[in-house]
């Protein structure tokens, strides 16, 4: 086992302290450290992103080959961390890693708040062999607090008294609903590829980044005011919605009933509805119709392909009945929507 202790302070990097324990090669750009490693101890990627008045972004990819525990110590900080599974499970515990210690599990796709008392640790063990993608904003509040229109007074009382760095709630853990939302949006953030570059893409990810802080506190007040999952939905049930609408999105071309959908994935198709309408507030259908428009919006944007080409590729057959439900969605017929791009192509050419 290898431990790692790090000092977590809005001014310090933590992936330049993390390199000296993992050994990996460092990444560094006006907006964004990044660490890369791949070696005896294991391999993976972990960034931090760091943003005005107090908000940072730490995000792991990794896989270990022996447990790594690693130790965050507070020092004089008051800090609301905010995180997410993607993949993989944790163990965690609010102080110092001990023998017999009772380790607390967090799950994937859980919403999890955190915040420990000053001089004291928050310790994570990543399991050896097992990937881990994990999704960290935390928010420091001694600087947000300074930040203008902060709106910290709008909040649940819980998580205002702690950015005001009070410490009767403290150590505060929060272990919330599961949110597939979240997975989606961060997933996004995951995939922002290097065309984006400089100023483009520290905006898109700050402004994901905001997205993502503020559905965790909209899932913390959901939760405080007993908004949880129905009683006939598990939290292996979210899994597989998940895993149904990810199968949805890879087989875009292709068409499934409900009950067809159900029957692959060894589904009751009630629950599965009950899980997208939970998960997604829509319908089966209505997410998969949603999935296939946006794609033929793309195919037309960015392809050659004519509208029945285009129709055939989403899985219809009735280029009347596509034609139909893209004005619905879009407000736009796709023949027109072509031409609008067409005629943008052509002025911007000729300026």
């Amino acid at each position: 086992m290898q431990e790692i202790h790090l000092n977590l302070r809005p001014d310090q990097s933590l992936i330049e302290q993390l390199s000296k324990s993992l050994e990996g090669e460092m990444f560094i750009t006006t907006i964004e450290h990044q660490l890369k490693f791949n070696n005896s101890i294991g391999n993976g990627t972990i960034r931090q992103i760091s943003f005005d008045w107090g908000i940072s972004l730490l995000d792991y990819n990794v896989n270990f080959n022996e447990d790594v525990v690693i130790t965050f110590n507070l020092e004089e900080i008051n800090v609301l961390e905010f995180l997410f599974l993607i993949k993989g499970n944790l163990s965690y515990t609010s102080k110092a890693l001990n023998e017999g210690d009772n380790l607390i599990k967090l799950n994937q796709y859980q919403n999890i708040v955190l915040s420990n008392l000053p001089d004291r640790s928050n310790t994570f063990v990543f399991h050896k062999g097992e990937t881990i993608k994990l999704n960290v904003v935390q928010l420091f509040g001694s600087e947000y607090v300074n930040k203008p229109k902060n709106h910290i007074d709008t909040l649940q009382l819980s998580l205002q008294s702690i950015i005001n760095g009070k410490k009767e709630l403290l150590p505060y853990q929060h272990f919330g609903n599961y949110n597939l939302k979240l997975a989606d949006i961060i997933e996004t953030l995951n995939d922002n590829g290097d065309d984006n570059e400089g100023m483009i893409r520290f905006l898109n990810i700050e402004g994901q980044i905001y997205c993502i802080l503020a559905l965790h506190i909209l899932e913390h007040k959901s939760f405080e005011k007993k908004l949880i999952l129905p009683q006939s939905i598990t939290n292996a049930d979210l899994i597989k919605v998940k895993e149904i609408s990810q199968f949805i999105n890879d087989n875009i071309q292709d068409v499934y009933t409900v009950s067809e959908l159900a029957k692959i994935h060894s589904f009751s198709p009630k629950k599965m509805q009950t899980g997208f309408k939970l998960l997604y507030d829509k319908s089966v259908n209505t997410y998969t119709r949603e999935k296939k428009l946006a794609f033929a919006r793309d195919l037309i944007m960015n392809t050659d392909l004519t509208i029945s080409e285009i129709v055939y590729q989403t899985g219809y057959r009735s280029r009347s009945y596509f034609s139909k439900i893209f004005f619905e969605f879009y407000d736009i017929l796709p023949i027109a929507y072509r031409d609008l791009i067409n005629s943008k192509s052509s002025i911007s050419e000729k300026e």
